[in-house]
């Protein structure tokens, strides 16, 4: 297996949260999680994939945090993976990704599910990125700004 090159000490944030979570399985590995499936075989017979690379996922989800495991909520021997905080930070990425994917999709009909306020029933409403002021913002509306605590060692970008 080729070995992927780490971006954890990268100084774009964006870099280094892709060093944790960038690859599709993993990110499918906690929307599944996100959305109550807790164990092994919840999540092969969801994603269809293969014993050792959901093996291998789930163990680096758990060491950086993402998932603990827990004893089973029925009891049995067996163990669940569930979100921890810092895998329900993941919640607001998973979300403007579908709602990209809703937007810009060649074929949104094939789109199986909406997401909805469980309360309510309704759509949410597509994310939006506002400023200190209440201001809504896009890309154009940014800049990046060097803090001036952070060590640099490479170009800084996103």
């Amino acid at each position: 297996m080729v070995k992927r090159t780490s971006l954890a000490g990268n100084e774009c944030p964006i870099a280094r949260a892709l060093d944790v979570f960038g690859d599709w399985w993993s990110l499918l590995i906690i929307r599944d999680a996100l959305i109550g499936r807790r164990r092994f075989g919840e999540f092969q017979a969801s994603l269809g994939l293969a014993k050792n690379i959901l093996a291998t996922r789930l163990r680096s989800l758990v060491e950086r945090g993402i998932l603990k495991m827990v004893p089973a909520s029925d009891g049995s021997a067996y163990q669940e993976y569930v979100p921890t905080p810092k895998g329900h930070g993941i919640f607001p990425i998973l979300v403007a990704l579908r709602q990209w994917s809703e937007e810009f999709d060649e074929d949104p009909d094939e789109i199986a599910t909406t997401l909805v306020d469980r309360e309510k029933g309704k759509p949410v409403k597509k994310l939006a990125l506002y400023s200190q002021d209440g201001r809504m913002l896009s890309a154009v509306d940014t800049a990046l700004k060097f803090r001036p605590t952070a060590k640099r060692t490479r170009r800084a970008s996103a």
